[in-house]
């Protein structure tokens, strides 16, 4: 039997989607060499910067990650951001195939008057600052205010919601970064309102999620339960049975006996209209909204919610990339299920758009080793391209001082010893105090 021929394969980005396809390379290709380049000096993507700090137990993925990670033939290439260390074309040079893990990190817009305003900030950004994202250790958003409005009906507007209405005692054993926990603590925050256009039923939230809201040590959970109901339209048995489920979580939640610090307020079926403020923002006006075939549409009356506080989580998009195609309407990379051309292929939210959990990026990284594969066994001939070689001797060049696995262990056992008590690690949040 003939050997295999030799794939030498670049993953820009280390998150889920990146580890996965390294995974099923490793699988499935008894000769094959991985090199995962990442822009922060920190593997693991959103598992570090993106989850919320109080799931410890969804973060125990990258244990796996960690083991593929520390395969002979895989290289962690951390602190190396593609376009200004090497380019796109570099690497295309370097490698028989290259894989766009990137995720996508931009904020979508709401697109009304009043965004500009101070004190409004996309998840993507508030999210990296409470977990440490270096990008955004320096937002400092002001939490001396007593609301706070979450605009989106999906578990990231209930991850933020937690780590704001949660206590000090509550938070203890979450990874929660230093200085958003000492903001937290110190701000005014009282009345959280997470707001949705469309109605419960219709809200993204996941069940397990759901499911937390009744376990607050010092928030009570308030809803209009004439809201709570699903539409006649839904037809779906199995769609029915879904929103059932929960619409029962919400309608089961009872408001406590015992006095409460803070409040979190679900409202639906009001679409955001304007940010009123002169400076930083005073309020949301909102428009009431009604479904019909599917559709949201207006009423024409409004409702003024007063905060000092915004963050929307209505999506994300991914950045676009010299020399690659992208479609700026669904902000992500178009491709034939994730081939992008013969050499350039895409995996994750960057070619699906932000939806889905952590898992639901392996049959991404299934498909596309299957695609770099089949690509390579069609040239039949082994590739003369330089691979690892070739990127070290552009990164040499440049003098880009990398961040190995190696790196990185130590900074995961420096970060875990200098936890406090019953908390799973201390974050690192700048490069130079890694």
């Amino acid at each position: 039997m003939a050997n295999p021929v030799s794939i030498s394969v670049a993953i820009i980005g280390a998150g889920p989607a990146g580890f996965y396809a390294a995974e099923a390379l490793l699988d499935r290709h008894a000769d094959v060499q991985i090199d995962i380049i990442e822009r922060l000096a920190t593997p693991f993507g959103l598992i570090r910067a993106g989850v919320a700090p109080d799931h410890q137990s969804t973060k125990l993925v990258s244990r796996r990650f960690e083991e593929t990670a520390l395969q002979d033939v895989v290289h962690f290439y951390g602190n190396v951001e593609v376009g200004e260390a090497v380019t796109l074309d570099e690497l295309r040079g370097c490698y028989d195939a290259v894989v766009l893990a990137v995720g996508a990190g931009v904020d979508r817009p709401l697109g009304i008057p009043g965004e500009h305003l101070r004190g409004i900030y996309g998840s993507a950004l508030f999210v990296g600052w409470y977990n440490g994202h270096p990008d955004f250790r320096d937002l400092r958003p002001n939490l001396a205010t007593p609301a706070a409005v979450i605009i989106g009906n999906g578990n990231v507007a209930l991850d933020i919601a937690r780590v704001l209405v949660k206590t000090e005692a509550e938070m203890a054993s979450s990874d929660l970064s230093d200085h958003a926990a000492e903001a937290i603590c110190e701000g005014g925050i009282r009345d959280v309102y997470i707001v949705g256009r469309r109605g419960a039923a219709d809200a993204k939230f996941t069940t397990a999620e759901l499911r937390e809201l009744g376990d607050f040590e010092d928030c009570d959970v308030l809803l209009n339960a004439a809201e709570l109901t699903v539409p006649s339209e839904i037809a779906d048995n199995r769609e029915l049975r879904l929103r059932e489920k929960n619409l029962a979580i919400l309608r089961g939640i009872r408001r406590s006996e015992a006095a409460r610090t803070k409040r979190l307020h679900f409202r639906f079926n009001l679409a955001p209209a304007t940010i009123d403020g002169n400076e930083r923002v005073e309020g949301v006006i909102f428009e009431r909204t009604r479904a019909e075939s599917g559709r949201v549409l207006g009423t024409g009356e409004f409702e003024r919610i007063p905060c000092g506080l915004v963050v929307t989580a209505i999506g994300y998009r991914t950045s676009p990339l010299d020399g690659v195609p992208f479609d700026t309407k669904r902000g992500r990379y178009p491709s034939a299920e994730g081939r992008i051309e013969p050499g350039l292929y895409v995996v994750g939210w960057a070619k699906r758009g932000p939806v889905g959990v952590i898992g639901s990026n392996r049959p991404d990284g299934t498909l596309c080793a299957d695609q770099i594969i089949a690509d390579a066994k069609a040239s039949e001939r082994q590739s003369a391209k330089p691979g690892r070689a070739g990127l070290e001797g552009y990164l040499a060049l440049r003098g880009v001082r990398s961040i190995t696995f190696d790196d990185w262990q130590r900074i995961d056992a420096a970060e875990v010893a200098g936890a406090r008590k019953s908390a799973p690690r201390r974050k690192f949040t700048t490069l130079s105090e890694m």
